[in-house]
């Protein structure tokens, strides 16, 4: 306790980094704010129906996501998830499109007009989803709206002020990445799915207490002992690497001596990090959605496999999705041969494997062996909210024991908390830990 008290203390004492913690926490105050202003014309007292529709499925994703401005229908009802689909899109255009592949070579600046375009096509597919949400709206809480209201008036009205928030969300995370502390993006993503915690476990809590045969508080005890288990398990997966040894030749360059260390290229046992969970569960929710809107005979026995996310079936197709889209996903975000062909540019090789095309062959099959082991952890780790389900955790409270929202916020914790590690190895102060260093996702894949 008392470690803990004066590295607060140390914190404190170093004006850029309070600076930065109080900016970081003053953007973040904004965020929640706006995560509660209604858009004109809603009555907020009566969106129960909306709030039972984002209570599963992808819907429920997008809701984490927001922070439960989804469900509430305010001006942050979008929230980030646009601009990760954007970036998304273009990462892919990246691999496909020889002028991304272009620009991802020419350093800064093709990094500013690769984020120009990601921001061009987050405005494009706000244009779209904005419509498409408020549609939804008022298919589910139509007695929320007006009577009075002017539908197309409130339509043109409401895309305008969706896409603004979501552009000043996007905004709210540059300005946390420049001038707060750790990743903006990830940060506001972060927030989002931790303000729902209070509420999951006073639920959780009172469910455990006053229902008769749950457990008592000795069952909550025990639950949060496996959450602690299922959160080292998480660190465990985001933090894991393969380190692969690389001599660097001798350069003698004047009376200059350059080269001839060896260092390690750290290879990620998770390359893909989330990305797998959210094409999953995006995948998961189109057979539901398609059969839903179409009356086909005898469908009502797959339509109940497929949305009883605690049963078998669903459960089984939802890890072996997981399972290839990790595959799919290291595949086009890792690429041995343009590696190899740095390293031999760097004048660099592994020991005992000749630069160039061994090279690639040698790193591929390192990913391929490491990557099992990672997509199957994973996979277990996509499903274990199934398996709390089973045991009778509510399902606001069994959404952080596995998924998305853990592996987010284990990331995002850790990336902070090195961060300001950083901070106070530099002023020589102790760092957060009694021995050894926070390490952040060291990789070359980012939070989402």
């Amino acid at each position: 306790m008392r470690k803990a008290i004066e590295t607060l203390k140390n914190i404190w004492k170093i004006e850029d980094l309070r600076q930065r913690i109080l900016i970081t926490i003053l953007f973040v105050a904004i965020y929640r704010f706006g995560s509660y202003v209604v858009l004109p014309g809603i009555n907020p007292g009566m969106l129960t129906q909306l709030h039972k529709q984002t209570s599963e499925g992808l819907l429920a994703l997008l809701n984490m996501f927001s922070g439960g401005a989804f469900s509430n229908a305010s001006i942050f009802a979008l929230g980030i998830m646009p601009y990760i689909s954007a970036s998304i899109v273009i990462q892919l255009l990246a691999i496909a499109v020889p002028y991304f592949q272009k620009l991802q070579r020419e350093g800064e600046s093709g990094r500013i007009k690769i984020n120009q375009y990601t921001r061009y096509l987050t405005i494009a597919i706000l244009l779209f989803q904005a419509p498409s949400y408020l549609m939804n709206l008022k298919a589910q809480a139509g007695p929320s709206l007006n009577p009075a209201i002017n539908w197309t008036l409130f339509m043109a009205t409401s895309t305008i002020i969706l896409a603004a928030g979501s552009m000043f969300i996007l905004w709210l995370g540059e300005r946390i990445t420049d001038k707060g502390i750790g990743n903006g993006v990830s940060l506001i993503i972060m927030v989002g799915i931790i303000a729902r915690l209070p509420k999951a476990l006073s639920q959780e809590v009172v469910s455990r207490t006053t229902d008769t045969g749950a457990g008592g508080l000795i069952m909550f005890l025990f639950e949060i002992a496996f959450l602690l288990i299922v959160i080292a398990g998480a660190i465990l997966l985001v933090q894991g690497t393969r380190k692969v040894p690389v001599q660097y030749a001798k350069r003698i360059v004047g009376n200059k001596q350059y080269g001839g260390a060896r260092q390690y290229i750290p290879l990620k046992v998770n390359a893909a990090n989330v990305m797998p969970i959210i094409f999953a569960q995006a995948i998961m929710f189109i057979p539901v959605a398609i059969i839903g809107y179409s009356k086909i005979e005898g469908a009502s026995g797959v339509a109940r496999a497929l949305t009883d996310h605690t049963g078998f079936w669903y459960n089984f197709i939802f890890a072996v999705m997981i399972i290839l889209f990790t595959y799919f996903y290291t595949a086009i975000t890792i690429n041995p041969t343009q590696m190899a062909e740095d390293m031999k540019r760097n004048n660099g090789f592994i020991p005992g494997i000749k630069p160039g095309k061994k090279t690639a062959e040698y790193i591929d099959e390192i990913m391929s062996r490491i990557t099992l082991p990672g997509s199957l952890f994973l996979a277990l780790v996509a499903i274990m909210p199934a398996f709390a389900g089973v045991f009778g955790v509510k399902a606001e409270f069994a959404q952080f024991f596995g998924g998305t929202s853990l592996l987010i916020l284990v990331g995002v914790v850790l990336d902070t908390l090195q961060q300001v590690e950083s901070h106070l190895l530099m002023r020589h102060y102790d760092g957060l830990l009694k021995s050894g260093r926070i390490k952040g996702r060291a990789g070359s894949v980012a939070a989402y």
